[in-house]
């Protein structure tokens, strides 16, 4: 119903769109995102086959179970042995954009004015604020390219799009979204910001800390969760949006994660950060992935060109699949 809501209000601001044809052109009009050029796609490395790795094995990558034999319920009652297959499937896109409307993976604006909604970016001697909306698309990109159909546990529903901020009020408002979220109230707090020093430490060399899940490394603090970010970098701050949305389907009960025992998904009210990777689709390619919490000074040099300030980002989770009969 959500859906249908959302994509019946697309269509009506879209064809409004249309009939406008303004003389200035939309920081959004670039085109469908093609995934074939815009995808960066050593990221789905290493693919692990019963055991084996295929491709360079990356401080990125999460823990994989050592066993190369793995076993799954069946309707025989008893298990079923298969073999383990672990990899990393690009299945979501999120934008994080300044103007709102600004759909920037289908390089289309369905708002015409920007009004109260517009993003905004502050920056003061000790730190910066961005705010930005967001869009949230699923996008599994082997199924939009039907490719590896035959892999059981790729997903192979097509594209969509699960959520967007402007009709969300507890995305504009940090009060009102602590009424959902009322345990930001534990973790909004400089010294939770204090405990997650660790993590960003560990975030620096491409790893993290799953068991803290309030922390998103160098990014900050997950929590308030919303579309502000507190990072000083420009594109570090829309990374962190972005990555907060991952965190804001599992506790709406729209995210799911991989089971480690390859034999299907969970629900994920609370993220495991390790099972996610990020890179950079608008609007400059990115030529690498990064883990949630690497700090910008390693990576977001000449990533945001002048009057850019409309991010797309492919998002790679790690999916661990047991091949049975």
């Amino acid at each position: 119903m959500v859906k249908r809501f959302i994509l019946a209000v697309c269509l009506t601001v879209g064809t409004f769109l249309i009939s406008e044809n303004s003389a200035q052109a939309s920081p959004c009009n670039q085109g469908f995102i093609n995934p074939l050029t815009k995808v960066h796609w050593p990221c789905i490395f290493p693919v692990q086959i019963a055991g084996i790795s295929i491709g360079k094995k990356s401080a990125l990558d999460a823990d994989n179970p050592r066993s190369p034999i793995c076993f799954c319920p069946s309707s025989f009652g008893f298990p079923l042995p298969g073999i383990r297959i672990n990899f990393w499937a690009p299945n979501r896109w999120i934008d994080t954009v300044e103007n709102p409307g600004c759909m920037m993976p289908l390089g289309i604006d369905v708002l015409g004015e920007d009004g109260r909604l517009h993003g905004s970016t502050r920056n003061t001697h000790r730190q910066g604020t961005t705010f930005a909306q967001m869009h949230y698309y699923i996008a599994p990109v082997w199924a939009l390219l039907g490719l590896f159909q035959d892999i059981p546990c790729l997903e192979t529903r097509g594209f969509d799009i699960a959520l967007i901020s402007e009709v969300l009020p507890t995305y504009q408002n940090e009060v009102l979204g602590s009424i959902i979220n009322p345990e930001a109230v534990l973790f909004g707090n400089p010294a939770a910001l204090l405990a997650c020093v660790a993590d960003a430490g560990v975030s620096h060399t491409g790893g993290t800390i799953d068991a803290l899940f309030w922390c998103m490394g160098g990014w900050g603090l997950t929590y308030p969760l919303g579309g502000r970010s507190s990072s000083a970098d420009h594109v570090e701050a829309n990374a962190a949006i972005a990555a907060k949305q991952i965190f804001t389907l599992g506790r709406l009960g729209l995210g799911r994660e991989s089971t480690r025992n390859g034999c299907g998904e969970r629900l994920a009210p609370i993220w495991t950060k390790s099972l996610y990777k990020m890179q950079m689709m608008r609007p400059v390619k990115q030529s690498s992935c990064v883990n949630i919490g690497r700090s910008g000074l390693l990576w977001t040099a000449q990533k945001h060109p002048p009057n850019h300030d409309n991010y797309a980002w492919q998002i790679f989770e790690k999916v661990f699949c047991c091949v049975t009969p």
